[in-house]
C-alpha cells in the first residue's frame, strides 16, 4: 500500500481543488490518501464525492499553533469535524486569517512592494487564506522565484519585515480538543529548521505525555540526519512515525506519494480514531 497522510487543496493553500486531489492521488498509484487543509474541514464532501475506485480518503486537518513563540502545525485525523469544542477553535484561527493577510499586504506596501488585497484574495479563492497565497503574490510580482523563498527573514517568516501573527492554537489545547473529537494527533515536520525555530525535543517529550500520537518523520523539509533523529526520538517516546507528501499542487515542488507511510502505522492510526472512519472510493465523478 502506498499512503499519503498530509496533502492540500484549494479549501485551503494548494491549487487543486479537493476532486482534482483525489483523482491525482489515484493517478499517482496512491491507495490512501488525507485531505489535511489548514484548519478547515470544506474539502471533505468534494473530494469524497469524486473518490475514484480503490482511494481510500483519511479526513484530518492541519492545525495552526504555537508554543513559547514558535509556529508549529498538528495534523488532525479522523476526528467528528462537528464537535463543537475543537469546530469553534478551528473557526477562531480561520476567522484571524484574513485580518491577518491583510495586515501582511500592507506591511508589504510599507517595504515598496505593489502588492494589493484584491491580488491575494485572487490567488486564494475559495480557500483559507495564508501566507502561501501572499507569497504567490509576491512570486506572480517577480519580487521572489518561489514561494519558499518569500518564507525568509527579509518576507514572511517568523519575525521576518512582513510577518504578522495570528491567532494559534496552544499545542497541548490541541491535542485535547481532536482526542475529545475522536481523533489522532501527529506532530507535521518538527524539525523543518528552514521554515523557522522548531520546538526542542523536550516540548515534544511533554507532548507525547499529553497524548500526541506521532511525529512526521519522512518529509521534504527534513534531511537525512533529521529523520534519522526524530525516528530515534520516537521510538524512545512510544510514538507512531509517518511519512507525507505535504503536496500542494503547482505551489510547492513535492509531488504526490514522495513519502509514504507504513501500512501498518497507518492501521493503528485507524485503530485509534473513533470520531470518523476512512471513505473508501466508490467510483467519484
Amino acid at each position: 500500500m502506498r499512503i499519503d497522510l498530509h496533502c492540500h487543496s484549494t479549501a485551503s493553500d494548494g491549487t487543486d481543488t479537493p476532486a482534482e486531489l483525489v483523482r491525482n492521488a489515484a493517478a499517482a498509484g496512491l491507495d490512501v490518501v488525507a485531505l489535511t487543509d489548514h484548519d478547515t474541514t470544506r474539502g471533505y464532501a468534494e473530494a469524497i464525492a469524486a473518490l475514484p475506485e480503490r482511494l481510500t480518503l483519511v479526513t484530518g486537518a492541519e492545525l495552526s499553533c504555537r508554543l513559547d513563540g514558535i509556529s508549529m502545525h498538528m495534523l488532525a485525523y479522523l476526528f467528528d469535524p462537528e464537535e463543537p469544542a475543537l469546530l469553534a477553535e478551528r473557526e477562531l484561527v480561520r476567522d484571524d486569517r484574513v485580518p491577518r493577510a491583510r495586515g501582511m499586504v500592507a506591511r508589504l506596501q510599507e517595504l515598496g512592494v505593489p502588492v494589493t488585497w484584491e491580488q491575494v484574495a485572487r490567488i486564494a479563492g475559495d480557500g483559507s487564506v495564508g501566507r502561501p497565497h501572499v507569497a504567490t503574490a509576491l512570486v506572480e510580482l517577480g519580487v521572489v522565484p518561489t514561494v519558499s523563498d518569500a518564507f525568509t527573514p527579509d518576507w514572511l517568516a517568523d519575525g521576518g519585515r512582513a510577518y504578522v501573527p495570528k491567532h494559534e492554537t496552544d499545542p497541548f489545547e490541541a491535542i485535547r480538543l481532536v482526542k475529545g473529537a475522536g481523533g489522532v494527533v501527529v506532530f507535521a515536520h518538527p524539525a523543518a529548521a528552514k521554515r523557522g525555530r522548531t520546538v526542542p525535543e523536550s516540548a515534544i517529550a511533554e507532548m507525547a505525555a499529553a497524548g500526541l500520537d506521532g511525529i512526521e518523520v519522512d518529509h521534504m523539509d527534513h534531511d537525512a540526519d533529521a529523520r534519522a533523529r526524530l525516528r530515534g526520538l520516537a521510538k524512545e517516546l512510544g510514538l507512531l512515525t509517518t511519512g507525507s507528501s505535504d503536496y500542494h499542487g503547482s505551489r510547492k515542488t513535492c509531488v504526490l506519494g514522495e513519502y509514504t507511510t507504513d501500512p501498518e502505522v497507518y492501521g493503528e492510526i485507524t485503530r485509534r480514531a473513533f470520531g470518523a472512519f476512512p471513505v473508501p472510493g466508490a467510483g467519484g465523478v
